[in-house]
């Protein structure tokens, strides 16, 4: 027996038809063909009716739709209502709105990115946030990489290689993504030379292990854990003045990094770039896209001399970052000359200083909207819950925040994860946190400005389909 033969429309006869040439001018000659030559072979396949009138609307609407999920793009923004601030995942620090603009500003034209405009010649790409690096924190010099990571990577191949760098048991932390200190430092071409025990290092351990070969005294700020109980760790100021001692550079890697106390706007406290220098560091490295509020982004602050020897390092120039990262650090280092400013148009830091109590007035503002699109899937209620900082910022410090809580109608099996993937699915994703059995929508991170947004693709959830 063989499959009856259909008859299809050639794929001119479809590109002829006005719906065809809406798809042409939408989405360019090559793409349609090619997703008309899909829905046919489907066609085919499928045994698909011979029927005119019924096939030709068919294979239309199903090439539109293929080539509509081809042009979405695959980088989109989300509604973050994890719970976790700066969520890893998620892109960590959304950026200022100046900076956005100031990205605009040069990213389809040319710019003076590495161009002295005053003296007519080459320029230095740092000097766009150098100054504001220095007046900021006191360091005589900076540079900036891409990433944190990359900072210390740059700071141990142009001072360390072949060399000996001396950090505490305690401090080899692994961050995310399976990325550990020590292989960071083999990478480098540096030597580890672990002193300490994992709980517990004396300024003798240091001391002890000082060397020949020693080119470098380094504290890791352990950003994503913390040890507590009988424990001891050995004062920043007496790590650098152990280093003077012996004509050896002590580096802080601070990690997250942060250019303001945090208690300033009712956090828990997290050591600053200010007082990290002020304790004798040599050299600062922290991030952009954490506490900072910025984009991704290493900075390398402290000595001068230190900091030109690693620009010179041939790693500096495959690390480096580019106008629009530039442009972003630029703005958002402005905003800190006035910490006011800063709190106010810094996202990150509005975030995490939101009052608990514009976060449950928001919760109960959209309580009978959320109910009433989900009437049909469970009950909605507002409970007070607790936010994460994330990214390995302040790792057991918690904020009071406020939650709309989804209970499905249909407890077990995989009703909340069903519930959840279809949240993700909408033109503007949401990702919530399922927690025994609820879906979380932790509102911290939804301002006033975005709830219209959330609440008009609401009704959307009863068309969604997940795979």
């Amino acid at each position: 027996m063989t499959a009856p033969q259909i008859s299809l429309p050639s794929i001119d006869a479809l590109l002829k038809t006005s719906e065809g040439q809406t798809l042409l001018d939408q989405h360019g000659h090559l793409p349609v063909v090619a997703a008309l030559r899909e829905v046919c072979e489907e066609s085919r396949l499928a045994g698909g009716a011979a029927d005119p009138g019924h096939v030709i609307p068919a294979l239309l609407s199903r090439a539109s739709a293929l080539l509509e999920a081809a042009a979405r793009p695959s980088l989109r923004p989300v509604f973050n209502l994890t719970g976790t601030v700066l969520h890893t995942n998620l892109g960590r620090a959304p950026l200022p709105t100046a900076a956005i603009a100031a990205i605009s500003a040069v990213a389809g034209s040319a710019s003076n990115l590495e161009y002295d405009l005053a003296k007519g010649r080459r320029g230095d790409r740092d000097s766009h946030v150098e100054a504001l690096i220095c007046r900021i924190t006191g360091a005589e010099a900076a540079t900036v990489v891409n990433n944190n990571a990359a900072a210390v990577m740059a700071v141990l191949a142009a001072l360390a290689r072949r060399r000996e760098v001396i950090v505490s048991r305690g401090e080899l932390v692994e961050i995310g993504g399976s990325f550990r200190v020590p292989d960071v430092m083999a990478t480098a071409g540096a030597k580890l030379r672990e002193v300490g025990t994992t709980n517990r290092a004396h300024l003798r351990d240091f001391e002890a292990a000082i060397g020949p070969s020693t080119a470098l005294l380094m504290k890791i700020h352990p950003s994503n854990y913390r040890i507590e109980g009988f424990t001891a760790a050995v004062p920043e100021a007496e790590l650098a003045a152990l280093g003077r001692r012996h004509d050896i550079p002590f580096v802080n890697d601070l990690g997250s990094g942060t250019l303001i106390d945090f208690r300033n706007l009712g956090l828990p406290h997290e050591p600053t770039v200010q007082e990290a220098l002020a304790a004798g560091a040599d050299l600062v490295t922290f991030s952009g896209d954490k506490l900072l509020g910025g984009p991704q982004a290493g900075f390398i602050a402290g000595r001068r001399d230190l900091v030109r020897r690693i620009k010179k390092h041939p790693i500096v120039r495959a690390l480096r970052v580019d106008k629009l990262i530039l442009a972003a650090l630029e703005t958002t280092l402005r905003l800190y000359a006035d910490p006011a400013r800063a709190r106010a148009g810094i996202p990150a830091l509005r975030l995490l200083s939101r009052p608990t109590s514009s976060i449950a007035a928001a919760a109960e503002r959209l309580l009978p909207s959320v109910q009433q699109a989900l009437a049909a899937e469970g009950m909605v209620s507002v409970q007070p819950c607790a936010s994460q900082i994330g990214s390995g910022a302040l790792p057991v410090d918690l904020l009071p925040s406020h939650a709309l809580v989804v209970t499905p109608r249909r407890r077990g099996g995989k009703a909340v994860e069903q519930l959840a993937a279809r949240f993700r699915a909408l033109p503007t994703p949401v990702i919530g946190r399922v927690h025994q059995g609820d879906l979380h929508l932790d509102l911290r991170c939804l301002e006033e400005k975005d709830e219209p947004a959330f609440l008009a693709q609401l009704s959307l959830l009863s068309e969604v389909t997940t795979a």
